[in-house]
């Protein structure tokens, strides 16, 4: 897709739909004017936006037109509107993995390959130096035709160095809280690494594979005491047809304890090719010993 002018404006494109709308942020998809060219539109939704509002939504801008990673949107112009900001992102046509749950109609080894899909770009990710912090199914977009996979929403990503987390209301902890790691939460008194990443994807790829989430509660301090101290049920126990070996690959990535979880995405991943493979050619998985090539940072 061809980079956009910074001259270009809101103004010069017709809203398509409203794809979300979050307590802080619209994303609209629109056709520019002149060619007819599909993008995202990514807007703060307040009329009077705050300082921070506006400087952590030029960071996400900032931060997202330095990473040079293929499954992370491209980003194009900034703009101010009216009195906040907007910018532009490329539009592959898909949805957040949020608007297709449940897929009970996706087989196993699909879901599998979207999981190694996911874990590939955000080691990309880590790699050029930043975490993450709010992996969920709303941050993950899949276009199912193309099987194109895109992770977006950098809003409170941070640069990839260990962090000490101090105690903080749960109301306000950086990242979703169905989906946040336990270090993230500042109840533990331990660095946000790119660990942190990994149980939140490991909470994403339970629900993935069982189409429920492994805590449900509307009470934040009940959420957070489940990610700390609370083991899920186990996914084979959800849903029967899920082997035993996934819920093993799942229990290790949401460990309580960052050093219990996978140490590098190449552990992870090779795991999973482990197990797609083993789909492929039998028709189920065999128990193997997990982490053979994890490999710490």
């Amino acid at each position: 897709m061809k980079a956009m002018s910074n001259t270009q404006s809101v103004s010069n494109h017709e809203i398509i739909e409203q794809v979300y709308e979050s307590s802080s942020t619209t994303i609209k998809r629109v056709l520019r004017s002149n060619d007819r060219q599909p993008f995202i539109l990514k807007q703060l939704n307040k009329e009077y936006p705050t300082f921070l509002d506006l400087a952590r939504f030029r960071t996400e801008y900032e931060t997202m037109k330095r990473l040079d990673v293929n499954g992370v949107s491209q980003v194009y112009a900034i703009e101010k509107h009216q009195n906040s900001l907007a910018f532009f992102l490329e539009d592959i046509g898909g949805k957040s993995l949020d608007q297709i749950l449940p897929f009970p109609e996706i087989d196993l080894q699909k879901k599998i390959a979207l999981a190694i899909q996911i874990l590939e770009i955000l080691g990309q990710v880590h790699q050029q130096g930043f975490i993450h912090k709010d992996i969920n199914p709303s941050n993950i977009v899949w276009n199912q035709e193309t099987d194109q996979v895109r992770i977006i929403d950098f809003g409170i990503s941070a640069e990839l160095s260990k962090e000490n987390r101090e105690f903080q209301n749960p109301e306000s902890a950086e990242g979703t809280l169905t989906y946040i790691s336990p270090e993230q939460t500042g109840r533990m008194n331990r660095i946000v690494d790119y660990r942190a990443d990994f149980y939140s994807f490991g909470v994403t790829f339970y629900e993935i594979l069982t189409n429920t989430l492994p805590f449900k509660s509307k009470d934040a301090m009940e959420l957070v005491h489940s990610h700390i101290a609370k083991q899920p049920r186990l996914p084979h126990e959800v849903n029967p047809q899920i082997p035993v070996q996934l819920s093993d690959i799942v229990l290790k990535l949401m460990a309580k304890r960052s050093e219990d979880r996978y140490q590098s995405i190449c552990g992870i991943v090779s795991d999973l090719k482990l197990c797609l493979d083993d789909l492929d050619a039998t028709g189920t998985i065999s128990v193997f010993p997990l982490g053979q090539k994890d490999i710490s940072k």
